[in-house]
């Protein structure tokens, strides 16, 4: 992995310089919640992705030599300090829901407890991570949903912004739902399969079209996918594919996967000319493949019209999710530790939902009696939750109301991923973190929370301690 110690920006290592200057906070233990307030799309959940990057981050952070000459040359920080950053390693412990694990608004993702300037020193590339791959996984699993069942591949590498998007994004595709990426640096670096076809250049570059094609079939007789839109899909490029496929099966080439690629023009319509001319000319197992800027609407569309498409290819919508790129999470203090015990700290906006949730906090997921999650609970670190019984709860935005749980099982979110500065766990393959995702949605999350349009919200309440101490902190305004 890189050293990107200095993925920061220039406030942490201020606000870092003036706590290491300031023996009376210095070593104060501190918490940081990570958290998001809104879904993007509008939708009724998210997709936690990026833990292993920050794991791998923060358990290996230091600071390279050339690093601190750089700081030392803004004329801006003490020389203690710098010495300081010389032998710098993160101590703290951080706390985190499993990679894959279906999340929404306002509750803590991920906890880092340690001394003020560690914790502080750590904050965007926490953010970058997070927000990024939760982003994209999000978008990808729209995707996927809308393809009801077809392939999709990740083709997002050319659009996506830079390397490291291009590259965890593919990941994060992955996570997401997506069966594979086209970025052949994902594949390696994460195990991911790898998937493509040609580029119009290749049949723009040969004589003609037909000549084109039986080059690939040549070079590539069991993984032969025909791009036939260069010219003219039903008049040339179908025609002449299908020409190419009979050749194969006449010389005894019958190939293991082949077919076509469409990547302009109107996709439902093109779609259904060419599976006729292929199902005519005998070739019914050959896939018809499509691209050209898809997203979970277009395909949605393109499958209402009742295409006969067996799989997408999605790129610059999914990789950047260009229906709504921000993520919104943010790094705020909780707590701070004072003689062995932290006190809570809270964040008061006069933007209602820019008020944080205070001080250290479980969080637990409340399953039925059929196994469906009905709610996420926020309770004070170490407070006990039974709800086997029957168990009070509020709503913070039905404070009035009686609510209660009962016949149900709690499941505790949070799992201390980093102790001591040292993970805690192994690194998880990709593709378990997104069978995960699929359980999750399969078995325990509502169907009317996984719609596009309008979905049924999903309940953060709070225990009745943890509410009070909340509205104790916000009548006393700090």
């Amino acid at each position: 992995m890189n050293n990107i110690a200095m993925m920061m920006d220039l406030y942490e290592m201020t606000m870092a310089n003036g706590y290491f200057l300031d023996p009376e906070v210095r070593e104060t233990q501190v918490a940081f919640d990570v958290f998001y307030r809104r879904n993007p799309d509008g939708a009724g959940f998210a997709i936690f992705a990026g833990l292993e990057q920050i794991v791998e981050y923060i358990s290996n952070m230091h600071f390279e030599k050339e690093d601190v000459e750089y700081l030392r040359s803004l004329h801006i920080y003490d020389e203690d300090f710098l010495k300081y950053l010389e032998g710098f390693r993160f101590h703290g412990d951080v706390y985190a829901f499993p990679e894959g694990t279906i999340i929404y608004p306002n509750e803590p993702v991920i906890t880092v407890v340690a001394d003020i300037v560690e914790a502080q020193l750590i904050e965007t590339e926490i953010l970058a991570q997070f927000n990024h791959q939760s982003l994209i996984a999000t978008k990808a699993h729209r995707v996927v949903r809308a393809a009801k069942g077809r392939g999709v591949s990740d083709f997002g590498a050319r659009r996506a912004h830079g390397n490291d998007a291009a590259v965890n994004g593919a990941r994060a595709c992955m996570i997401g739902g997506c069966g594979s990426t086209a970025t052949v640096l994902a594949g390696q670096r994460f195990g991911l399969p790898v998937t493509g076809t040609m580029a119009h250049s290749w049949v723009m570059l040969y004589q003609d079209e037909l000549t084109a094609f039986r080059k690939f079939a040549e070079r590539y007789p069991h993984n032969c996918i025909l791009l036939v839109d260069t010219y003219d899909v039903v008049g040339s490029g179908v025609p002449h594919a299908i020409q190419v496929f009979l050749e194969m099966k006449e010389a005894g080439i019958h190939p293991k996967n082949y077919g076509i690629r469409i990547d302009s023009g109107d996709l439902a319509y093109l779609s259904k000319k060419a599976r006729r001319m292929l199902d005519n000319a005998g070739l019914k197992d050959a896939k018809i493949i499509v691209s050209n800027s898809l997203d979970e609407y277009t395909i949605d569309s393109i499958l209402k019209q009742e295409a006969p498409i067996d799989a997408f290819g999605v790129g610059e919508r999914m990789i950047t999710a260009k229906s709504e790129p921000v993520f919104g999470g943010v790094y705020k203090l909780c707590a701070v530790g004072n003689d062995g015990t932290f006190e809570p700290r809270i964040k008061i906006s006069d933007t209602v939902e820019k008020t944080t949730n205070p001080g250290l906090k479980d969080v637990y997921r409340i399953y039925d009696d059929t196994g469906m999650a009905i709610a996420d609970l926020i309770v004070r670190a170490g407070e006990e939750v039974d709800v086997s019984e029957e168990y009070r709860f509020v709503d913070p935005a039905r404070p009035w109301k009686h609510l209660r749980f009962q016949n149900c099982t709690a499941k505790k979110l949070q799992q201390r991923v980093i102790h001591n500065g040292k993970r805690t766990f192994d690194p998880v393959p990709v593709q378990k973190i997104a069978d995960f995702v699929r359980k999750q949605l399969e078995t325990e999350i509502w169907k009317e929370e996984q719609r596009f349009e309008n979905p049924h919200p999903h309940y953060l309440d709070m225990s009745p301690a943890y509410y009070q101490m909340k509205m104790v902190l916000l009548g006393n305004g700090k």
